[in-house]
């Protein structure tokens, strides 16, 4: 009989509390799942803005703060999803996302979705392996 791996559950007020079901990340061994952020303020738990930019931005410091919980950081990251209602602002995605990772680059996934939650334009979700 295999031996069950414990589960902790990451949290922070540094990033928006979870609005559903499920938790900001869990960690089980070395590896960190994080939930999909959107770009919530965590303080108000609203939209940054409309701006693009300003929402990439805003989930890549929701992220990196959830990250920061579990004792990493961004660039332990070995696994990105990207949801963008318009996949035209992928470029603005790559360009933003160069400010918050050093190479080597985590792997990646960008796919196109109709809607997300609260009217966001982006979320991104990812995995982490703690070193």
């Amino acid at each position: 009989m295999s031996e069950k791996k414990s589960r902790q559950v990451i949290t922070t007020n540094n990033a928006p509390e979870a609005i559903g079901t499920y938790s900001q990340a869990v960690k089980t061994g070395s590896t960190v799942y994080l939930s999909g952020q959107i770009p919530l303020i965590p303080e108000t738990m609203e939209i940054i803005s409309d701006d693009i930019s300003d929402q990439i931005n805003q989930v890549f410091k929701n992220l990196s703060a959830v990250a920061a919980a579990a004792d990493s950081s961004l660039n332990d990251i070995v696994k990105l999803n990207i949801f963008l209602t318009d996949l035209s602002h992928f470029p603005t995605v790559n360009e933003i996302m160069a400010t918050y990772f050093n190479q080597p680059y985590p792997a990646r996934a960008a796919i196109g979705v109709a809607a997300l939650p609260k009217g966001a334009a982006v979320e991104m979700d990812a995995i982490l392996e703690l070193g």
